[in-house]
């Protein structure tokens, strides 16, 4: 593969030589200059025949830069399948499908199918048979469909391979190298990653005619318009610090990005509760659920969505404010994706972590990825956050739009309110609105960590430390007094399981191993155990860990009630 790092850009549409009928659609968009990855990789798959991975940051436009020039090449007149696009979730499926609708908008009889999981396969059959001039997919069903023989692949001219790295990351290896040997050789590939794991070099090299590599801004690099912050808060005071922030700003419109479809439903449903518009996105809902929730979220009818990194995947949202991490990804290529959500179109955004501690490091590590700096910033008290909510309201109202209907309510007005002075009646409005708040927050404490407690607790950690470089204590109860804590990094091949069992349980590993052994689960199958006073992590091989996690949860251990989750990769 010939790295090529390519600068050009192009300032308007009308320069990048497409069709009359596709840059009315794209107008028609909105669509005013192209991006930096549309402006380097159109022409060149325009004018050039080569294969190409392109490395460019999730929300750059990717979608537009390999589904222009495909719809430009397509042969009307050929019924059979030409461009098959691959990518991880079946959100992206239907988003780059929908894309590709609207931007053929002018180009009648564009047959657009997208097949993936979750949906009725007998449903997608029938719309394969009906002609597919472009199938969009995840690899999972679309392999199904063609050991079904239901799709046919024999014919396509381009193979689009989207965030190959997030497929290989969700453990489409397999599906991938299947579906990859049946295209035909003939076809042209193009391969658009946020990063460039060995994974996906590999797939470059094993089913890629030497294609060339361009770079769209620095490899593994944060947007230039996301800045980003980080919270350092005791373990306990998690929520609390995710609620200041949002209360700290009143227009927020975030992603709110958890480990577990377990903590990300908890948490979602107490923000709920304590009066937030929130919701849960993840893999236990059905497809009927997600596009409610999906729905609502676009509609600003959510201001938070509370999800997975996985169930994110797809979400087409281009003027968010903030993406909060409320848990640090295990893997730090995945905070890219994350903050990437944020900040698009050109506009400036936010990326904060909530951390304590521990993770501090992880900080560094990130930093070094993205090649920018995260500031610390202390968590709002409850007088900043009134006054931030304050100067909101006041210019909500100067902004109101005062309409003639008032008018025929003034003498009512006039008679409740006359006798009340201006700074009366100031006070009691404002009162009316911000008494919940002053409420909230006149007891609340400062849940910034005091200098104090952060040099001793270094101190602690510098003896850890030293401990660690020796010999492991004989107990092996790491964390026991912690109600949180971090697995760390799972061995190859596993998948973090979380059981609702800690110290506090008196359970220790031998415990696991028999709890698996009456799951029908042998040893090997079984690698580390983290173990937290109210919790454990079991590391479970892949082939195994949605088995273990179906077993496990609702069984009892010693009279108490099992409730399992998988952390997604």
């Amino acid at each position: 593969m010939r790295p090529n790092y390519s600068d050009k850009m192009v300032s308007d549409f009308l320069e990048l030589g497409l069709s009359t009928e596709i840059l009315n659609a794209v107008a028609e968009l909105g669509f005013e200059k192209p991006t930096p990855v549309q402006a380097t990789v159109i022409p060149k798959l325009l004018v050039e025949d080569r294969d190409i991975v392109c490395l460019a940051q999730t929300g750059t436009g990717k979608t537009a830069a390999f589904g222009l020039p495909a719809l430009e090449y397509l042969d009307l007149e050929n019924p059979a399948t030409q461009v098959l696009v691959l990518c991880p979730t079946r959100e992206l499926c239907r988003q780059i499908s929908q894309d590709l609708g609207n931007y053929s908008k002018y180009r009648n009889g564009i047959r657009i199918v997208s097949v993936y999981g979750g949906a009725g396969i007998q449903g997608q059959i029938k719309e394969l048979k009906n002609g597919a001039h472009i199938i969009v997919a995840t690899p999972g069903r679309l392999l199904d469909l063609l050991k079904r023989e239901a799709a046919d692949i024999s014919g396509i001219s381009t193979l689009i391979l989207d965030e190959a790295d997030e497929m290989l990351n969700m453990g489409f290896k397999d599906e991938l190298d299947a579906i990859l040997e049946q295209a035909p050789e003939g076809r042209r590939s193009l391969l658009f990653s946020a990063t460039l794991p060995k994974e996906v070099e590999r797939i470059a090299r094993s089913y890629m005619k030497d294609p060339e590599i361009v770079t769209v801004g620095q490899r593994n690099a944060g947007s230039e318009n996301v800045e980003h912050f980080y919270y350092l808060i005791r373990e306990e005071d998690r929520y609390a610090a995710l609620k200041r922030i949002a209360d700290y700003n009143p227009d927020i419109y975030a992603i709110v990005f958890c480990k577990t479809r377990e903590e990300t439903q908890k948490i979602a449903d107490a923000l709920q509760r304590d009066g937030y518009d929130a919701d849960a996105l993840h893999g236990d809902l059905s497809q009927a659920q997600r596009d409610h929730v999906m729905g609502r979220f676009k509609r600003k009818a959510l201001h938070m969505l509370v999800a997975t990194d996985v169930a994110a995947r797809g979400i087409d949202v281009s003027n968010l404010s903030h993406v909060i991490n409320y848990n640090l990804p295990q893997e730090i290529e995945l905070y890219t994706h994350r903050s990437g959500r944020t900040g698009r179109a050109d506009k400036n955004g936010v990326s904060i972590a909530i951390i304590n501690q521990r993770e501090k490091g992880k900080i560094r590590r990130i930093e070094d990825v993205i090649k920018k700096k995260f500031t610390r910033l202390p968590v709002p008290g409850a007088r900043e956050i009134c006054e931030r909510q304050l100067s909101h309201l006041i210019t909500e109202i100067n902004n109101a739009e005062v309409r003639n209907d008032i008018y025929a309510f003034m003498p009512t007005i006039n008679e409740m309110w006359g006798s009340l002075p201006k700074e009366e009646l100031v006070k009691k409005m404002l009162s009316y609105e911000f008494n919940r708040f002053f409420d909230y927050y006149r007891k609340a404490k400062d849940l910034n960590i005091p200098e104090k407690e952060k040099k001793e607790k270094s101190k602690t950690e510098a003896a850890g430390g030293a401990d660690r470089k020796g010999q492991q204590p004989s107990s092996g109860k790491k964390d026991r007094n912690t109600r949180d804590g971090n697995p760390g990094e799972c061995e190859k091949g596993f998948v973090w399981l979380r059981l609702n069992l800690g110290y506090k349980n008196k359970v220790i590993p031998r415990d696991i191993i028999s709890i698996m052994k009456a799951c029908g689960i042998g040893k090997k199958s079984v690698g580390k155990i983290e173990i937290f006073n109210e919790f454990l992590y079991v590391a479970m091989k892949d082939s195994v860990a949605d088995y273990a996690r179906s077993q496990l949860n609702g069984a009892t251990f010693d009279r108490r009630r099992l409730s399992a989750s998988l952390l997604e990769k």
